[in-house]
């Protein structure tokens, strides 16, 4: 199994770039970051920083998205990093959340989605794409790889991953929801004559090493806010009570009133008290290290390939080496 550290890209960058150096020593093969431009330091121009002073590490957002920046600059921006660097960094996307709407703008539709994951891809690959009806291609591109792996929740966007993406992002580490989501992917990968095994599955979720359950709930109760956003979409769009989103993902927020995106991704959000303990705990990797062992193997029993760390916690540097020295040996000895 390999292992991400997803980061906000909070000033000072080098401190972020310190903390990607620390978890490759500690064995993590992904480097993650937010990438929401009004909230936060532009996360392209930290990578460079990244792969600068990694070996190996790949570098990518968790997750971008087709309204922020032009699907030809998007492009552009990893076929340079993957030119000056080797190849190592990955697109990861989504219709776009907090970035789309601190400026005011709805999340991109699927049908966008869709075609924007096709036209970067190429792209920064080397090859012809139209964008907005012009052919376009890089002609400096040689030799260039970009996996784009898709953020999903919604039965929509999951068979849009399986018809279209090399990889399937998770944004929760419940089991449960997990095996019923990668089988909605590789199904619809299947249905559109995919090889269903070919699709990387990534599972990200906070996660706090330590004995005091109920400081870490706390450190990591706003993962269920986050979450709750994209929730309420599904909930707008299918219903409350559809067949199409499962109850155990929906009936947590009915308490939900609104959501402040100042404190978006943090610990102690305020906008975040309606969310369980019970959630909290299903959705993120809590407790001692063997808690997160056994509960890391039967989510690797499931088919899921990479567990990214979210690590927006008093705890950064704690987790990174707690898994370092015990969990990702466990995992892959």
């Amino acid at each position: 199994m390999d292992f991400g550290l997803v980061l906000q890209t909070d000033p000072p960058a080098s401190g972020v770039v310190g903390l990607m150096r620390r978890a490759e020593r500690n064995g993590f093969r992904y480097g993650w970051t937010f990438d929401s431009a009004v909230l936060w330091q532009e996360p392209f121009v930290i990578y460079s920083r990244i792969l600068e002073h990694t070996e190996t590490m790949i570098v990518g957002p968790m997750v971008t998205n087709p309204g922020t920046r032009t699907w030809e600059v998007t492009a552009s921006t990893f076929a340079t990093l993957n030119d000056m660097y080797g190849n190592r960094t990955v697109c990861g996307i989504g219709r776009g959340d907090s970035a789309m709407r601190v400026a005011g703008r709805k999340p991109n539709t699927l049908a966008r989605l869709g075609e924007a994951m096709g036209v970067i891809r190429d792209l920064a690959e080397g090859r012809e794409a139209v964008v907005d009806g012009q052919p376009l291609r890089l002609p400096w591109v040689q030799g260039g790889k970009l996996p784009v792996w898709m953020a999903a929740y919604g039965p929509k966007a999951l068979a849009l991953a399986g018809q279209k993406a090399d990889g399937f992002i998770l944004q929760l580490a419940d089991p449960y929801l997990t095996e019923s989501m990668i089988n909605a992917v590789r199904t619809a990968a299947s249905d559109a004559g995919r090889d269903p095994d070919a699709i990387t599955i990534c599972v990200s979720a906070p996660a706090y090493v330590g004995d005091d359950l109920a400081h870490a709930r706390d450190q990591c109760r706003w993962f269920g806010g986050m979450v709750g956003n994209h929730v309420a979409d599904l909930v707008s769009r299918y219903g409350e009570h559809s067949d199409l989103v499962p109850e155990a993902l929906t009936s947590y927020i009915k308490s939900r009133e609104g959501y402040d995106y100042s404190h978006h991704g943090r610990a102690g959000n305020p906008s975040t008290d309606f969310v369980p303990d019970e959630i909290v705990d299903r959705f993120c990797l809590l407790g001692p290290a063997e808690a997160h062992i056994e509960k890391l193997r039967t989510l690797r029993d499931l088919g899921v390939d990479q567990f990214a760390v979210y690590n927006m916690h008093d705890a950064k540097e704690v987790t990174i080496d707690a898994y370092g020295a015990e969990i990702i040996p466990a995992l892959n000895g």
